[in-house]
């Protein structure tokens, strides 16, 4: 396979993933006026700080109210995480590999794309951005289940798989490390109340909350979500079950040796860290270390498949 084909893959099915990560915790944000204690409000600037675009969306906006927050993930096209952007380049990738891949993956991301240009002013408003997004994420969700079904399980598609799983193993770091920022506009609500609001948010962004009370059969406390989002094997969007997936994939290719030197070092934090009694601090400091093995493992497979030698 040549290496450009096998890149396109790659960054295709990362695209796809980011963007309906970032439809999910849009769509869940949205929601949280009616869980939310009285005297609180949503926070929108950790959404922005998700994707890490703080200083491109401080250079366009005085304040990170809600518009000006979902405009710029949604529509901005030169925000690398933004929907619109993301879904772009998904489609951008998928052309060029089209022979590659079953044809109905490339109708439906050009059908997406269309119907997100068409329907962006409808998106931005508070009536007409749940049916958006929803739209959004189960149409994202049907491409990668086609090409999980369809396609022969050879390079092509450890490189999907790749892509998908290495995206969705950084956003689910991402999406602890956000938990529920809120702005106070009255008296200070309970604690133990609102901490349990901020982590049945981030189950929400995963679409793990049913999961959650199904495995460990107790209320949303944070050690035990962070147990079943970093080491529970059996749930797909566990940091755990994405990095045994990312390894099983770099397993079915040649020289793949430095690449999973790079995972195990990932894998070894996660399983050394104790979430039972991690304070708040310890938590951001982890979760950089996640992030950073990430970005080196990501780095190892582009110089190892991607990039000239």
């Amino acid at each position: 396979m040549l290496s450009r084909v096998a890149e396109n893959i790659y960054w295709m099915s990362r695209y796809i993933e980011r963007a309906e990560n970032i439809a999910r915790v849009l769509s869940v944000n949205g929601n949280l006026q009616l869980d939310l204690p009285r005297g609180i409000n949503p926070d929108w600037r950790p959404l922005i700080e998700v994707t890490g675009a703080n200083v491109m969306f401080e250079e366009r906006h005085a304040d990170y109210g809600e518009r000006q927050v979902i405009r710029f993930l949604i529509g901005d096209q030169d925000c690398p995480s933004s929907i619109r952007n993301a879904l772009r380049n998904a489609r951008e990738n998928c052309r060029t590999v089209r022979d590659i891949l079953p044809r109905e993956a490339w109708q439906y991301l050009t059908e997406l794309q269309i119907f997100v240009d068409e329907n962006l002013l409808s998106g931005l408003t508070r009536s007409g951005r749940h049916a958006f997004l929803q739209r959004i994420i189960r149409t994202c969700q049907m491409i990668m289940g086609l090409l999980g079904s369809t396609m022969t399980r050879d390079l092509a598609y450890q490189f999907l798989r790749l892509g998908r799983n290495i995206e969705r193993a950084d956003m689910t770091t991402r999406f602890v490390n956000m938990r529920l920022a809120v702005e106070q506009t009255g008296k200070l609500p309970d604690t133990t109340q609102l901490t349990k609001v901020q982590w049945v948010n981030v189950l929400g962004s995963l679409s793990a909350y049913h999961m959650y009370r199904r495995k460990m059969l107790t209320q949303v406390r944070q050690e035990n979500v962070l147990w079943f989002l970093f080491k529970d094997d059996e749930f797909p969007r566990s940091l755990s079950h994405c990095l045994n997936a990312i390894e099983e994939s770099l397993g079915a290719l040649e020289n793949s040796r430095p690449c999973l030197l790079a995972l195990r070092k990932v894998a070894r934090t996660v399983d050394k860290t104790s979430v039972e009694d991690v304070q708040p601090r310890e938590l951001d400091e982890l979760v950089d270390r996640l992030q950073i093995g990430l970005i080196d493992t990501h780095m190892a497979i582009a110089r190892r498949y991607f990039l000239p030698a």
